[in-house]
Parts: structure tokens; sequence; C-alpha cells
């Protein structure tokens, strides 16, 4: 077995657990049957906007459809993950692109993203986002301005970083005469919904066609956890 099963193959596991039909499991998610069964054929993924109507029509938290076992309650976990942009969760709004990383592991203490910074003003980014916790953005390439709460904003370029409070009022948009920056986030809270939330914060979007489907590689996710009998 694949050490990455496929969105597909957690799909079709969900579905055979629950005893549905992919008439029922379309019915019930709101997603055409011919969609569901090319996804669960890894012809097709999902796109992010989907994956969520998903996670609320079926009741599954969206993190669980990137998700590994319980991690152990005491000691070392001996977790580890590689983190190779390919294997990323990619989610594109207007604003950025994100790709989250190593999302195989479930109720991490920290969330790593790679973002790409294309609004280039505060006007177009719109209002200032807050969510749980902290986090530190390391500038990659190019030159982002840093927009804050309570505080004058900062220009950072490649080789900088900023540390702040997530529940302050937090923007961070591309430097003048900078097309597009690329930064590194990790994002830390005690709220296990933490990846969720962030992952909610911005409408998405990603260009789609009438059913909403994307390109055809599979979504590179873990298993999802069948609840206890």
């Amino acid at each position: 077995m694949s050490a990455h099963p496929t969105l597909g193959r957690i799909l079709k596991d969900l579905r055979s657990h629950r005893g549905w039909t992919l008439k029922e499991m379309s019915n019930r998610s709101g997603i055409p049957v011919s969609t569901l069964s090319k996804v669960e054929h890894d012809r097709l993924t999902l796109t992010y906007d989907k994956l969520l109507q998903l996670s609320q029509n079926l009741n599954i938290r969206i993190s669980e459809l990137f998700a590994e076992g319980e991690l152990a309650e005491e000691g070392v976990t001996a977790r580890r993950s590689i983190g190779r942009q390919d294997d990323a969760v990619r989610v594109t709004t207007p604003n950025y692109d994100y790709y989250y990383m190593c999302t195989e592991l479930r109720r991490k203490r920290m969330v790593p993203i790679i973002t790409r910074i294309r609004a280039k003003s505060l006007s177009q980014f719109g209002d200032l986002v807050r969510h749980s916790g902290e986090e530190y953005i390391h500038v990659l390439e190019g030159s982002i301005v840093v927009h804050t709460e309570f505080y004058d904003p900062v220009t950072l370029h490649a080789g900088e970083g900023i540390y702040i409070d997530s529940n302050m009022g937090h923007a961070y948009v591309a430097a003048e005469r900078c097309d597009e920056a690329t930064v590194l986030g990790i994002c830390s809270s005690a709220d296990e919904s933490l990846m969720s939330s962030l992952m909610t914060i911005h409408e998405p979007g990603a260009a789609a066609n009438t059913e909403g489907e994307a390109a055809a590689e599979p979504l590179r996710v873990r298993r999802l956890r069948r609840p206890a009998a």
C-alpha cells in the first residue's frame, strides 16, 4: 500500500465504512456522482471549496482528510515528515498561493506554510486577518510589507523575518516594485483546529469548472482515522 493514500482511497474507505453507495454519498455531500467516481479512481481531485463542502456536509473536519493516527499521549512521539512542495496541499486565493506542508501529520503543534504573496496593497488585500496563536514569517524571495493592528508597517527583504501575535490583526503584501514574494510561515497554537481555521480565513479563489473539478493529479493525503466502534 502506498505511504500516501490518495484522496480517492480515503473517500472510498469512508463510504465503505458508512455503508453508502456513490449515489448516497453524492446526495449527502452535494457533489455529483460522476465527480465522486472519478475522484475515487484517482482521475480527479477536488478544489478546496469542494473539500470544504465535503467536510461540512459529511460532518468531517477538513483537517481529518489530511490525518494519520492518534498521537501518543505521553513521551516521544517519534513523528517525522519530509516537507516537499509537490506533496503540499495548495490553496489559492486572490492574494496568496498557500502550500500547507507536512499535512499527513495530525494535531501538529505548529503549521508550516509556504506562501506566494501577490497582493500589492492593503486596499487590495482587504481587512486584516487574525487567528489564535503566534506566527513567524521569514522572507525567502522578494520583499514584503507587514501591516499589523498596533504597529506601523514594516518592510522585510529576503533573509529577514518577523514574529507576531496572530490574534493581532495582520496582513502581508508584496513591497513596491516586487511583483510576487515567497515566504515561509510557521503558525503555532494550542487550538487543535488551527489548520482548519487558517484554511478558511480567506474565500478560495481557485479556478474550477462547473463541477468544481481540479487537475487529475491525486491529492496526497493520509488515511482517514475511522471512528471507534
